[in-house]
């Protein structure tokens, strides 16, 4: 049986901003390809009033509220596809990080959908990743939400993590262990 220690708030949240900097690129270039072809096909249709719609607030509410919700489902679904096909984005890799359920069995898509949309819900005031900083099992509101927990892949002590069997996707022999009392009163 193999123990993991759970991930700590610092090793996440260099994962994540990772993660944010990749999503953030792909918006970045998928938005310059988008407003190139929206731009040069108005330009070609010979639209004069075309750069006066351009500053008319009536006109670009509707596309930044877009652009805002095209941003969220890249968030939804960048999370989602890499949680629930290993368990790891490209930012847990680097960080030898890994997302299982409290079990410490693999999650799946449903999970890492619930998990993802969790993330909205921990961000209102950053309160829900901040809590990994003070929770025992160091998880946060989207954690608590989806039940998962974020393990460090290095086998490790038996401080205060999760035993896996090593050769079973059953999480029935699963066990979270408990850090041991200070007696030092």
């Amino acid at each position: 049986m193999s123990f993991y220690k759970y991930a700590g708030f610092w090793r996440r949240t260099g994962a994540f901003m990772i993660d944010g900097t990749i999503i953030f690129l792909i918006f970045f270039v998928l938005l310059i390809i988008t407003s190139l072809a929206f731009f040069f096909g108005a330009v070609s249709g010979n639209n004069k009033e075309f750069l006066a719609d351009l500053v008319d607030p009536t006109r670009v509410s509707p596309i930044m509220i877009f652009l805002w919700m095209s941003y969220i489902f890249l968030n939804i679904a960048y999370f989602t596809y890499f949680h629930g096909a290993t368990g790891r984005t490209p930012g847990k890799m680097l960080f030898d990080l890994q997302v299982v359920s409290a079990e410490g069995a693999p999650i799946s898509f449903g999970t890492a959908f619930l998990r993802s949309v969790g993330y909205f819900i921990s961000n209102i005031f950053y309160l829900g990743f901040i809590w990994v900083a003070f929770d025992k099992r160091k998880q946060g509101w989207h954690d608590k939400i989806a039940g998962t927990v974020v393990i460090i892949r290095e086998k490790g002590d038996q401080a205060a993590g999760i035993s896996i069997p090593e050769n079973s996707s059953s999480a029935q022999n699963v066990q979270p262990v408990k850090p041991p009392e200070n007696n030092d009163n």
